[in-house]
């Protein structure tokens, strides 16, 4: 197994990763999407669908990280679309119904209908586009976006987020603009046990973290579970939280 020790949102992760996923899953899929680049010979954007729990942003880092291991690998640039969650205001001050009872929108927030799905379709065309373009992050401190934190360059961009592949209304437009496609599937009550631990690790009591996770979260892994659409590469994250490929890849 190979270590990687990465700091996700103020929140020290540590996870291992086998050599054979390195060498079977990782470190091909790099390659193909130099290949991918080099055909089309502009920018492209790939993007990586992924339920709540199932380590995208630490995986997408590791990725990141062999890339500069490895000579031969191109340099890739890594963004993520929680930085267009709505505003807190915005998420306080509007009301969403939950199993036929109306609650202010902060109590989901992560939930679909807490994004600016408008805003986050303009700035991924601006990226499919070729433009160097600002990029906001999401500030858990601040507990709002802070805009044009990244700067969008070079030829490879790995767009990840929840529900860029879901089968949705809106949603379901995003993929038109990716050039590759990658989606991670993993069993609920592992998600659920992950998502547990990464709530008590920000200083609440494990009670607390498994009625939050069970209100907020949980509705949102089943969600990406059931309505996530077919990707060009599915990966399985499974009980040992290594990764498996699910099918062939092949860019579309």
């Amino acid at each position: 197994m190979i270590d990687y020790q990465v700091t996700i949102n103020g929140i020290r992760v540590d996870a291992s990763y086998s050599e054979r996923a390195v060498r079977e899953i990782f470190l091909p899929l790099l390659k193909k999407l130099a290949e991918i680049r080099k055909e089309k010979g502009r920018r492209i954007l790939v993007m990586l669908a992924a339920p709540p729990g199932a380590g995208k942003s630490t995986l997408l880092s590791f990725l990141e990280h062999l890339t500069h291991e490895y000579d031969a690998l191109p340099a890739i640039r890594i963004i993520g679309m929680d930085g267009f969650h709505r505003r807190q205001e915005y998420l306080v001050s509007h009301t969403v119904l939950r199993d036929g009872t109306e609650i202010p929108m902060v109590k989901i927030k992560g939930a679909p209908v807490t994004f600016d799905l408008e805003r986050l379709t303009e700035s991924i065309r601006r990226v499919a586009a070729g433009e160097v373009c600002g990029w906001p992050v999401y500030d858990r401190l601040l507990h709002n976006p802070t805009e044009n934190a990244l700067t969008v360059s070079g030829e490879i961009v790995i767009l990840e987020g929840n529900y860029l592949l879901l089968n949705e209304a809106g949603w379901s437009e995003l993929r038109n603009y990716a050039d590759y496609t990658i989606s991670v599937a993993a069993e609920e009550d592992f998600l659920r046990e992950r998502l547990i631990d990464r709530r008590i690790k920000t200083g609440v009591s494990p009670e607390a973290a498994a009625r939050f996770v069970d209100f907020s979260d949980m509705p949102n892994v089943r969600l990406c579970l059931r309505k996530t659409a077919e990707a060009d590469l599915t990966l399985r994250l499974d009980s040992a939280g290594d990764y498996q490929m699910s099918q062939g890849d092949g860019s579309h």
